[in-house]
């Protein structure tokens, strides 16, 4: 599933490609992909308006166009935006044409992704979480959040309303960074803890969006091109490899039905 560095990767490509530019076509080809509007009226709406501004929210990407709303895309677990794909693949969700000429492809293997189109996006994006890499994100609103949660740190982690943007490979990354064991309870870490692993999430990520995001499954960048941070993964993905600072063999669990990745030796419970 894309996660906040995939996603920031996405955004900053789409960036000098789309925003500025009119869409002078919307084409939905799965209305599946809307859950809350109509087909014909999405596509009637959007043409002719001006995308004015491009952001992320957590793993969401936010359109803000000049009608005053926004179009809002989560790509779930496997969805791509493409620039100008050679083919309309069978996966192909929507298409969108703009007045430069380029073509966005909303493309999704397992149809899970969904778009909304709304007056704020704080309808859809405002039940989330700090964004991590936020400047104003500190230790202490980590440890204050954390301390209201009895549950797995992995869950807690992943849990886009106390946290926006993480998901399991780079949460796996963290706490293995951290050395916290992945059922370790959330409102059971010390200080030293907590700070630790601020830092961990924050160095994680930053380096994922460095490296362009994790090409492990279905994500590719909006041109094709594969991320590279899976190349950095030390636990995530990796069971029964060596861990990198042990040896010892690589494990997964199920933390709250999601795989996670650990070391035992080096995360202890």
């Amino acid at each position: 599933m894309p996660e906040l560095p995939e996603v920031e990767t996405i955004k900053n490509e789409l960036l000098p490609w789309v925003v500025g530019q009119s869409f002078t076509q919307a084409t939905i080809l799965d209305a599946k992909l809307l859950p809350d509007s109509c087909v014909e009226e999405l596509e009637h709406e959007l043409t002719g308006q001006m995308i004015e501004s491009l952001e992320r929210r957590g793993k969401y990407l936010v359109f803000h166009v000049s009608s005053g709303k926004s179009l809002v895309m989560h790509l779930r677990m496997t969805g791509t935006l493409l620039l100008n794909p050679k083919e309309i693949d069978a996966h192909a969700r929507a298409t969108f044409c703009f007045s430069n000429g380029i073509r966005l492809v909303f493309s999704d293997l397992r149809r899970l992704g969904v778009i909304w189109l709304v007056e704020d996006a704080e309808a859809v994006v405002g039940k989330l979480g700090p964004e991590p890499l936020s400047e104003s994100f500190t230790p202490d609103d980590l440890a204050q959040r954390l301390s209201q949660h009895r549950i797995p740190i992995k869950a807690a982690l992943i849990d886009q309303s106390i946290i926006a943007g993480i998901g399991n490979m780079y949460a796996d990354e963290a706490l293995f960074a951290a050395r916290i064991h992945p059922l370790r309870k959330a409102d059971a870490l010390s200080v030293v803890e907590v700070q630790k692993l601020y830092h961990c999430v924050r160095e994680v990520l930053s380096s994922a969006v460095a490296r362009k995001g994790a090409s492990v499954d279905t994500y590719v960048r909006p041109e094709g091109q594969l991320g590279r941070a899976q190349l950095d993964f030390r636990v995530a993905h990796r069971r029964g490899q060596s861990c990198p600072v042990c040896g010892a063999p690589i494990k997964r669990i199920l933390v709250r039905n999601r795989g996670s990745y650990f070391c035992p030796n080096c995360q202890l419970l």
